[in-house]
């Protein structure tokens, strides 16, 4: 269930038009962020979900900057990379790891913006 999960969270914004980190960006990886600690919830190791982020990441790479979701560069995957790593590290509340991470988002994307 979670690859699956996993698999849609990248899949479906391939799908649509590519953002640079909008609002939009910023929410659906909160829902990611989220679904990260649900699987640690469930027994999912942070070696197992970072090992299928990284190869995510690499599929992700054959795609034009322009059309992929969220992790457009280097410095994205070293971002989304650090907050799943907090998922697992620093344990808290599914929603709570979402509500920390939409703030910091928030915060970068308006950084890029500028």
């Amino acid at each position: 269930m979670r690859l699956l999960v996993l698999a849609l969270s990248f899949a479906w914004p391939l799908i649509t038009s590519a953002e640079t980190q909008s609002e939009r960006e910023c929410v659906e990886g909160g829902d990611f962020i989220r679904n990260a600690a649900r699987a640690r919830d469930n027994g999912v190791t942070r070696e197992f979900f970072i090992g299928h982020l990284e190869e995510d990441f690499v599929l992700i790479r054959s795609f034009a900057p322009a059309s992929r979701w969220f992790v457009h560069d280097e410095d994205d995957e070293a971002y989304l990379r650090a907050e799943v790593e907090a998922v697992f590290d620093a344990p808290q509340s599914s929603e709570q790891h979402r509500a920390d991470f939409l703030k910091r988002c928030e915060r970068r994307a308006g950084r890029l913006r500028s």
